[in-house]
């Protein structure tokens, strides 16, 4: 026979254990009655404005350098004013979908190239010193600065 402690101990262990084996997880429905105290995301009353990004418009002399590029490829014929107006804009879609381009976007890195409106370099920090001369044709070679090197015969010189 079991001693009072012992049984004690056992009435316990079942009461600790037997709620959560017959809980259910049950969801409230109309039949149930809702508790008072909700719980809710409340939205606060700051309001913050929105954190604008990005190049939000184009610099007048930009624009400008872009009109004259636009005035001699003959995609605009008004005078280039610095605005980035529908005239342009215009001009700009025409010029980028006749060489296969968005035109929805602009302007496109791709055209602004082909305009000849591309990155210069020649503030960069090594660019100040660099030779940009074109490189030495292979035939005027010194003989020096070709010793070791295969030809395209396949036979080293």
């Amino acid at each position: 026979m079991l001693s009072p402690h012992g049984s004690l101990a056992i009435l316990i262990s079942a009461a600790l254990l037997a709620p959560p084996a017959f809980a259910t997880n049950v969801r409230s429905s109309s039949t149930h009655a809702k508790s008072g105290t909700t719980h809710k995301l409340t939205s606060t009353s700051r309001h913050h404005s929105r954190r604008v990004r990005g190049q939000q418009a184009i610099d007048p002399d930009r624009v400008t350098q872009i009109q004259q590029a636009l005035i001699r490829e003959h995609y605009l014929n008004s005078d280039a004013n610095g605005e980035w107006d529908a005239t342009t804009v215009a001009a700009m879609q025409k010029y980028q979908a006749d060489h296969g381009w968005q035109t929805k976007l602009m302007p496109d890195a791709r055209a602004l190239k082909n305009l000849g409106l591309g990155p210069d370099y020649s503030d960069a920090i090594n660019a100040k010193d660099a030779n940009f001369a074109a490189p030495v044709a292979s035939g005027t070679a010194p003989a020096t600065q070709i010793d070791g090197f295969t030809t395209a015969s396949g036979v080293k010189q």
